[in-house]
């Protein structure tokens, strides 16, 4: 089961069938089954403070990952700070919905097994997230907002 959840932010309004669909078709392309995943959608303050809690980093991050894989049974708690994506996003000249999946399917990619700890896997992870934008892209429609509206 895939879940969403908010705390002290508004949850983004995912196309939250669409999104549990492609979830699953990219676990499929690393030969994954999608077991229990929590996404909880975070302010900036609570994604620094779950960081400096349980990770020992005094930073702000746009994610954080649990892992709870079991075998080839992808699981796992995902925290994302939505003020971090968006700041991202404008920093960056992104756009918001395009970002905000991708940070989404990030987290996946981890519980898949990809890294993102050196250059070339963060090379690997960029390339990943790429080709599952793409699908979700295909899925959705080039032209159409990736955010229920």
């Amino acid at each position: 089961m895939i879940a969403f959840y908010a705390d002290d932010v508004d949850l983004p309004r995912l196309r939250k069938r669409t999104v549990r669909r492609w979830i699953e078709d990219v676990a499929e392309r690393y030969q994954k089954e999608v077991g229990d995943i929590c996404y909880q959608f975070v302010n900036d303050d609570r994604i620094l403070q779950t960081n400096q809690d349980f990770l020992d980093h005094d930073y702000y991050t746009d994610i954080i990952t649990f892992d709870e894989t079991k075998d080839n049974v992808i699981a796992g708690d995902i925290m994302i700070s939505v003020d971090t994506v968006r700041s991202n996003a404008d920093q960056y000249d992104l756009n918001y919905d395009e970002e905000l999946h991708r940070v989404i399917i990030h987290g996946i990619l981890h519980l898949c097994g990809l890294k993102d700890e050196t250059d070339e896997d963060e090379a690997v992870m960029h390339r990943a997230e790429d080709e599952a934008l793409a699908m979700l892209r295909e899925e959705v429609g080039e032209d159409e907002s990736l955010l229920d509206e």
